[in-house]
């Protein structure tokens, strides 16, 4: 079979990036990175993948006059590259209709919550963890989900749970968080590429 090609965005640091680079070279997913496109021109998440010699460029939404040139050039960028898979890897900005219907069914996203919780208009970064404390919640987790035209609403693909405790601040919950965005999100791309996801309705079944 072979290897599913991935674009990804990204936003920051790139440490989900970086598991996806991982666990490609590790043989357990098989896919290559095409390209990586970063909101930010100082985003870490470029260095990453200049360090692996992937194909990399900043596509800065303030350089264009609207949302839809700034999103047609991203889309341009990623069928260029001819990519299957669209991953939203720390990508904080909220993409229009027009972008998701030019890769229905076909963009994924990695969230820091248990979505439906803590999710949605304005939840990313450290908000979220901040948000989980403030409501006193016990549980907490991370969620990889197709992207609809909502926000954070489209279908789950995986998720797992991270126990929220007494001692806990934003910044020390988000690295436990983090630890297992870097497990689910290689997981779920490999279902993808191995084609074991079937989404029925709202839900996605994981076939054998």
């Amino acid at each position: 079979m072979p290897a599913l090609k991935l674009g990804v965005l990204v936003s920051g640091s790139g440490t989900n990036l970086q598991a996806i680079i991982d666990s490609i070279k590790a043989g357990k997913l098989n896919a290559s990175i095409e390209i990586v496109i970063s909101s930010r021109e100082d985003a870490y998440a470029l260095k990453r993948a200049r360090d692996n010699n992937i194909e990399s460029v900043a596509i800065c939404p303030e350089r264009y006059l609207s949302k839809m040139e700034y999103e047609e050039a991203m889309i341009k960028k990623l069928k260029e590259a001819k990519v299957e898979l669209v991953i939203l890897a720390g990508y904080i900005k909220v993409l229009s209709p027009h972008f998701v219907r030019a890769f229905a069914g076909r963009i994924i996203n990695i969230h820091p919550s248990l979505i439906p919780a803590f999710c949605g208009k304005g939840y990313y970064g450290l908000r979220v963890h901040k948000a989980v404390l403030e409501y006193g919640v016990k549980v907490t987790g991370a969620t990889v989900h197709f992207v609809d035209e909502g926000t954070d609403t489209g279908p789950i693909i995986l998720q797992k749970a991270v126990e929220v405790k007494d001692d806990d601040t934003p910044e020390i919950l988000a690295k436990r968080v983090l630890e297992v965005e870097h497990e689910l999100l290689p997981e779920a791309i490999r279902l993808f590429a191995e084609k074991k996801l079937e989404v029925v309705g709202r839900r996605v079944f994981i076939k054998e």
